[in-house]
């Protein structure tokens, strides 16, 4: 069982993800914002106003350690659609 699911900021989804994931949820289908799809960074004037709003924002490896960070991806299949 999963959700396509993430929002606003990295730290904001990994905690709905750790909490479904307690609930039972057995993977992850990630949902990146418009910026994040279409390659833009999150400070890109093209970006203004859609970040975070359909989707988890991802600029960096940063953003991904967090957005995964105590999420033992090893025993579970990820989705990422873009």
């Amino acid at each position: 069982i999963r959700t396509y699911a993430g929002h606003s900021t990295a730290q904001a989804s990994n905690a709905l993800y750790r909490s479904n994931l307690a609930r039972g949820q057995t993977g992850l289908s990630v949902a990146f914002d418009l910026p994040t799809q279409t390659g833009y960074d999150s400070d890109h004037v093209l970006a203004r106003g859609e970040v975070g709003k359909v989707g988890v924002p991802v600029c960096h490896l940063g953003d991904m350690e967090t957005l995964f960070d105590q999420i033992p991806l090893d025993q579970m299949n990820t989705s990422m659609t873009i």
